[in-house]
């Protein structure tokens, strides 16, 4: 029955958050708030909800392992995993993308997470510390934004209607009513959902005499990548390499600086030993893989496809060992 619950309490979540990123976008933007702003904080934080959600519930549960577990193991199997089979159904041709910039930053914040990491905790000055970083790149990208639109514009402000049409689950003509059941389904999914989730997964930790470190770093870390893992497959298919990778960066930053930085207000996190000496530098190992697609203009073909899912399957089994 555990794993049922487990199942629905997945379903359940990512259906509520994105219901809730729904509801949210098109309550922003009646409310006069500029899709460019929409895009960078709503959506973001929507998309991430149930992270953060399952984060919250494992520390009032005295289950921190799962939390910190959820976070290293899901930026690892963004870029092994969500990148890799992807690429097994259609070479994605990141070599036209320009996330250069974004793409340091996501290290500078890995290098940050892990160098807090080896406090032992992550207390509510690491906490700061983390919602800072955050700040400063929501803030560089908000700007970055602006000059661009004005670049392309040629005006100070220009028309926001054609981000509105590209914004994730924007919808002009949403009547009120419809915004307010998106918006109630979602803040009651997403806790059902985590609880859900958080409870049967201590169970099956317990059941297999395996840590909830581990249940956190392979089971709920899968479960909450699917949605990216949807996108990008869709990315791929349609050669929105863009899309793809940038998908990837933006999750990972935000998995790393927002979920914990917010998670550690609520509760302290301990953070395991055996992520300081192994899983942490899995998951920074991970992210420096990125190179030759950021950096040397490389395409992720199948071939890679294939290396970089060889890679998460060996990194689970050895997790699981």
């Amino acid at each position: 029955m555990d794993w049922i619950y487990a199942t629905l309490g997945l379903v359940i979540l990512l259906l509520a958050g994105d219901s809730l990123v729904r509801g949210a976008v098109n309550l922003a933007l009646r409310l006069g708030i500029p899709a460019l702003i929409v895009s960078l904080t709503i959506v973001a934080f929507g998309t991430s909800a149930p992270e953060l959600l399952i984060g919250i519930r494992a520390i009032t549960d005295n289950a921190p392992g799962i939390a910190l577990g959820n976070v290293v193991g899901s930026n690892t199997a963004n870029i092994l995993l969500v990148l890799g089979v992807p690429a097994l159904l259609a070479t994605m041709h990141t070599s036209e993308c320009d996330s250069r910039k974004t793409y340091v930053y996501m290290l500078l914040a890995s290098v940050l997470f892990i160098a807090l990491a080896f406090r032992g905790v992550f207390d509510w000055g690491a906490a700061i510390v983390l919602l800072a970083a955050l700040g400063f790149v929501l803030g560089d990208s908000f700007l970055h934004a602006r000059r661009h639109r004005r670049e392309m514009a040629g005006l100070a402000l220009a028309d926001d209607e054609d981000e509105r049409e590209d914004l994730e689950g924007a919808d002009p003509d949403m009547p009120w009513w419809k915004i307010l059941v998106f918006l109630t389904l979602g803040l009651i999914g997403l806790p059902l959902g985590a609880d859900l989730l958080v409870d049967s997964s201590i169970n099956i930790a317990r059941t297999f005499g395996v840590s909830e470190t581990v249940i956190g770093l392979t089971l709920v870390a899968v479960g909450t990548s699917l949605p990216e893992l949807a996108t990008t497959v869709m990315a791929a298919i349609r050669q929105q390499a863009d899309v793809a990778l940038g998908n990837v960066i933006g999750s990972n930053m935000f998995n790393l600086l927002a979920i914990i930085g917010i998670t550690a207000l609520i509760g302290n996190i301990p953070v395991d030993p055996e992520f300081l000496q192994f899983d942490l530098w899995v998951m920074l190992g991970a992210s420096v893989l990125l190179v030759p697609f950021v950096f040397l203009k490389q395409n992720i073909t199948r071939l890679w496809g294939i290396a970089l899912t060889a890679l998460y399957a060996g990194y689970v089994v050895v997790v699981l060992s």
